[in-house]
């Protein structure tokens, strides 16, 4: 920075906080901030003068940049060349009038998110690898259902296992029946009057503290999370932070809601307020097993819902340390069940019970789909329509501009193209590339990729581990052949073989209609699609199925704004990352076929699981009121 204030602000930072003056450097321009170089320099700081240096485009481009800056009526370096009087240049800046002129008012949550663990700090490996000690030493035990507040046996067990080892067993499940399905059905019923009367400050008390052992066993969850579904490290910190953050929010969102709303006028009182719907039906995913099964459980049960869990199969494990951590925190019996069973026999048995009322699920649009037509079915004895919140998947795209930064643009794209191996419903699986730049592009991209560490996700360096299991492979695999035959393969980097690993891979030249273009793949692969103008790479984000999340990486306020008006997506970001949805800072969902409902983690999101009354009363006076009690 050139600006004087800029420079004392990070030095009193850095002052607070005792950093010693050698260990941070201040930088500037050569050229154009010499004498406050001199100065910090006599003051004891490091000082980096620095230049442009490289091809004649982008240097130039940099350098009208920095005009653009300097020659701008707020420049600092302009107002001292002006000789404006040094009061009136250290000066606090004033907002005039007090108002924000920006078109978006901006209002700061006052919702605290928690904090993901800091791996520089010592202390925190050395619990992250007591814990996985800790874990292993677990390893191979059996999980049973929760029905009514005890585990029961069952007759059929499936192994939950290590993707980055297949042979290693991460946990036994037993397979609920359908007589116990009927048995938890019946359960929750029994358990609904006594829940729903559970004043709204007593279940948020219930899910904080589950928030609170959570953040306890972070380390712990991280890692079950990294053995069962093969999370790389630092991204099961992040869900388990997510996680603890839905408890918390929801159960603030609660509490607010509860307050109901008064709408009265003289002689008459209105109020309106919510109730819960019934018995929920939470059909969690494995690629956030701790996080969306979370949000989604505690999300019903806050509102009063009493609420059965059935996780995806390969994550039951860790779905089963949520049902220990909820009953730990004082859920009582019959409120949340945890009912581990094949979908095709036990979820669709919950999905048409009539005692239903709610059915949240995450996961594949194929079986979406199938729930909410199921669900629409009205069964014998049903007395009611069952609410569907269903989110499922995207096909999602990175536009990248000519006057994107491509250093910014490249880290971005890698990140959310293969995080996790491309087995978020957020990731990026399309990046279109205007005309200009597409092969200088491509070419930092492929370098980009081909430096990923790829591995068991124990391991604290892993960047991409091995995708859910065997099937996924298997059908990943399929879709690689297909773009084989559809465009040019850019990169494909070798993989270990003892695991469920998948190349990642990025196709280049790939046609906007191809296959790898249009269907959701979930995988570690990129189609990169050429766009001749600005209007054309919109038109292709918005020609598959899915609306759920996109990007934009541009300098070009107009191509910004565009975005903002026609990218169809629910979560537009602008020169970041598309994956890593915060609680309440970017409440996350999407439309089209990319799901149905509000967005989770954000203010509409319980307002599915409750319905609304009002109820009115006149209180003029209605002649002779008998006192009660009296004879």
């Amino acid at each position: 920075s050139h600006n004087v204030r800029s420079q004392a602000h990070a030095i009193a930072i850095a002052s607070s906080l005792n950093i010693p003056r050698r260990r941070f450097e201040m930088q500037v321009l050569y050229g154009m901030g010499d004498k406050l170089a001199k100065a910090l320099v006599d003051r004891g700081y490091r000082v980096r003068v620095y230049c442009p240096y490289g091809e004649m485009l982008p240097g130039m481009a940099y350098l009208i940049r920095r005009l653009l800056e300097n020659t701008a009526n707020s420049s600092f370096l302009r107002q001292n060349l002006e000789e404006r009087p040094i009061e009136e240049l250290l000066a606090p800046p004033v907002v005039e009038d007090g108002k924000n002129n920006s078109a978006f008012s901006i209002h700061h949550s006052s919702f605290p998110n928690v904090a993901d663990t800091d791996y520089a700090e010592a202390e925190a490996r050395e619990k992250s690898k007591q814990a996985f000690q800790n874990v292993r030493q677990q390893l191979s035990k059996t999980y049973l259902p929760l029905i009514n507040g005890e585990y029961v046996n069952t007759e059929e067990f499936i192994d939950s296992v290590n993707p980055s080892n297949f042979s290693e067993v991460i946990g036994k499940v037993g397979q609920l029946s359908v007589e116990q399905a009927e048995q938890a059905m019946q359960a929750a019923k029994a358990a609904f009057q006594s829940w729903r009367r559970t004043p709204a400050s007593k279940r948020a008390e219930i899910i904080r503290k589950a928030g609170d052992l959570m953040e306890r066993r972070r380390a712990e969850l991280s890692a079950w999370m990294v053995l069962e579904v093969g999370k790389p490290v630092r991204e099961a910190d992040a869900e388990v932070s997510e996680a603890i953050d839905f408890c918390r929010y929801y159960a603030d969102e609660m509490e607010r809601l509860d307050r109901g709303h008064n709408y009265d006028v003289p002689g008459e009182t209105n109020r309106y307020h919510y109730q819960p719907r019934g018995i929920a039906i939470v059909i969690s995913p494995w690629n956030f097993p701790l996080a969306i099964a979370t949000g989604m459980t505690v999300a019903a049960l806050v509102t009063g819902n009493c609420t059965l869990l059935k996780p995806a199969e390969t994550s039951s494990v860790i779905a089963a340390k949520l049902a220990e951590i909820l009953v730990e925190a004082g859920i009582p019996k019959g409120v949340f069940q945890y009912v581990p069973g094949k979908g095709s026999k036990v979820g669709a048995y919950f999905v048409n019970h009539p005692d239903t009322h709610l059915i949240a699920f995450t996961g594949s649009q194929e079986v979406g789909c199938r729930i909410y037509a199921d669900a629409a079915i009205l069964q014998p004895g049903q007395k009611h329509l069952k609410r569907v919140i269903a989110e499922m998947g995207g096909k999602n795209a990175i536009i990248v501009d000519e006057s994107a930064d491509l250093d910014q643009a490249v880290v971005g794209v890698v990140q959310s193209a293969f995080g996790y191996s491309g087995q978020k419903c957020s990731a990026a699986s399309r990046v279109i590339v205007l005309e200009p730049i597409y092969d200088q592009f491509v070419e930092r991209l492929v370098e980009a990729t081909r430096s990923l560490n790829i591995g068991e996700t124990e391991l604290p360096s892993t960047q991409v581990g091995p995708v859910i299991d065997a099937n996924a492979r298997d059908r990943i695999r399929e879709y690689i052949d297909k773009g084989k035959a559809e465009a040019e393969v850019a990169l494909s980097i070798p993989v270990p073989e003892n695991g469920y690993f998948v190349n990642p891979t990025i196709f280049t030249e790939v046609s906007p209609t191809a296959t790898i273009a249009q269907e959701e793949i979930f995988g570690p692969v990129v189609a990169v699609i050429r766009a001749k103008d600005f209007t054309d790479a919109i038109a292709v984000a918005n020609s598959t199925n899915y609306a759920l999340t996109g990007g934009i990486y541009s300098r070009t306020p107009s191509h910004i704004q565009k975005a903002q008006e026609e990218f169809e997506v629910g979560n537009l970001y602008i020169n970041r990352t598309i994956t890593g949805a915060i609680v309440s800072r970017q409440p996350f969902g999407g439309f089209k076929l990319s799901g149905v409902g509000s967005k989770a983690g954000g203010p509409d999101y319980l307002l599915q699981f409750l319905e609304p009354r009002t109820v009115t009363e006149n209180i003029q006076r209605q002649g002779f009121a008998p006192i009660e009690g009296a004879d």
